[in-house]
């Protein structure tokens, strides 16, 4: 199931000119497929969920409490909690830290469409329902936020800074996985995509960044650099004119964007260029000349050597390889 362009995350970069740098990074996260789960456990009971490459999962506690796991470290969810699994690592929920975990393709479930499916376990005791979504990433263009964001960020509704929004969209959600009805798939997406945006704008507003590309984007000098290279691709960049819309030497400006960045401007504006075009391949069938032009290339043989050097193949195949792609599976078979 292909989305749309996540709308909340373009509203979440206009609010005022103090955020405007965290929406130019979330922007960029875009999500081409989702599947989800409606889980009704009854202790004692525990779930084990496999490894998701290339995947952001969102466990979503409806009601009853559980406790996750990541690794070695755990994390207590009640009705009204979230967290987001930012790598789409193995995980593990049980309703106790000593209950026994059944891996999650051990479980019978009824397969409610191509990407919803239902499923019940447990032993009869207290119930908690969890609505659990896999989000595959555009992996280009999402890489460079992911790579700076933690393991885990957790949340809850109660501690919601913005007047009820998390608590208002996860009851939406909760009323979306009672029954799938049409166009339910496309309302639990969407909720999906608003919650994972929530999310990480509280993550981004808390979170102490001293390099990096995240902190690149708060500076009041690189920031503004960086957002005009990613609002106009396809204009003729030099480092004098970055430097310019920085208010810098061009010196002291590509000192500056190397130090936080790890990699010069110019260098930064390539891979940039080419990751965009590797991601309009994919998900439109606009011609690969036309793309090359709308990144920044004069000519489509010049684009198409520096997508080989950058990427490894041709505009070409990954064109080829994205109309042979299968879509995101269920559950039963996403491993």
């Amino acid at each position: 199931m292909v989305n749309p362009r996540t709308a909340a995350a373009h509203a979440a970069a206009h609010h005022d000119d103090s955020v405007d740098e965290l929406g130019d990074g979330l922007h960029l996260l875009r999500f081409t497929g989702a599947l989800f789960c409606r889980a009704e456990l009854s202790e004692p009971w525990g779930v084990e969920f496999p490894e998701l490459p290339g995947c952001m999962t969102l466990p979503v506690v409806l009601s009853g409490r559980c406790v996750l796991e990541v690794g070695d470290d755990r994390y207590p969810l009640e009705a009204g909690s979230a967290a987001l699994i930012t790598r789409g690592v193995a995980h593990r929920a049980r309703s106790s830290t000593d209950a026994a975990a059944t891996p999650l393709f051990d479980i019978p479930a009824l397969q409610v469409t191509d990407t919803y499916e239902h499923m019940r376990l447990g032993g009869g005791g207290e119930r908690t329902q969890i609505a659990y979504a896999a989000m595959q990433v555009d992996a280009p263009l999402t890489a460079r936020l992911i790579a700076e964001l933690p393991d885990v960020i957790r949340v809850d509704s109660w501690d919601d800074e913005e007047t009820g929004a998390f608590a208002t969209v996860l009851r939406l959600l909760a009323r979306e996985a009672e029954s799938i009805e049409p166009g339910g798939e496309a309302v639990m997406t969407r909720l999906a995509d608003v919650l994972v945006i929530q999310i990480l704008r509280r993550w981004l507003r808390t979170a102490e960044t001293q390099a990096g590309w995240l902190a690149a984007l708060r500076d009041p000098h690189v920031g503004r650099a960086i957002r005009r290279m990613h609002a106009r691709p396809e204009e003729e960049w030099t480092l004098v004119r970055l430097a310019r819309v920085a208010n810098l030497s061009r010196s002291a400006f590509a000192e500056r964007f190397t130090t936080l960045v790890g990699e010069p401007p110019m260098r930064y504006l390539a891979g940039w260029r080419l990751d965009q075009a590797r991601s309009q391949l994919t998900r439109t069938d606009d011609p690969i000349a036309t793309i090359s032009t709308r990144v920044g290339y004069g000519s489509e043989a010049a684009f198409s050597r520096a997508f080989k050097r950058h990427h490894g193949v041709t505009p070409g195949s990954v064109r080829r390889a994205a109309e042979s792609a299968r879509p995101l599976t269920p559950f039963r078979s996403a491993s």
